[in-house]
């Protein structure tokens, strides 16, 4: 790991688009846009997007999440009954271990990004 001693600055094209399969996920690709290789110790950033029609099926993970959305919209659910349409400028926390979903219902692509802590780290 290198341990960064003054700020970093990169543009999110710049980094590797990966295609998002877990949970019977369609349409999504995920960027991971800070993390440990550029010296972050405790968070994570990571850009998703969800192209019209695509969807990230129900997952939990054991860290909590902290997501903006960028741009578009997208059916938000979880499998306790919780439903919403998130937009640009909406904010969502999903704690750890809730399964949660997003569905781009839109003519737009659904973009945002996710902060998430990386685990092990103190």
């Amino acid at each position: 790991m290198r341990f960064v001693v003054e700020m970093l600055k990169k543009n999110y094209r710049d980094v590797a688009e990966e295609k998002v399969t877990t949970a019977g996920s369609t349409r999504t690709t995920i960027r991971w846009l800070i993390t440990e290789k550029d010296g972050a110790l405790r968070y994570a950033m990571r850009h998703f997007e969800i192209k019209p029609g695509g969807s990230i099926g129900l997952h939990s993970h054991p860290e909590e999440h902290e997501i903006y959305v960028l741009s578009g919209k997208a059916r938000i659910f979880n499998d306790k009954g919780f439903e919403t349409i998130a937009g640009p400028g909406d904010v969502l926390f999903v704690p750890p271990n809730e399964k949660h979903g997003y569905e781009n219902q839109g003519k737009e692509t659904f973009t945002f990004l996710c902060v998430i802590p990386i685990l092990g780290k103190k």
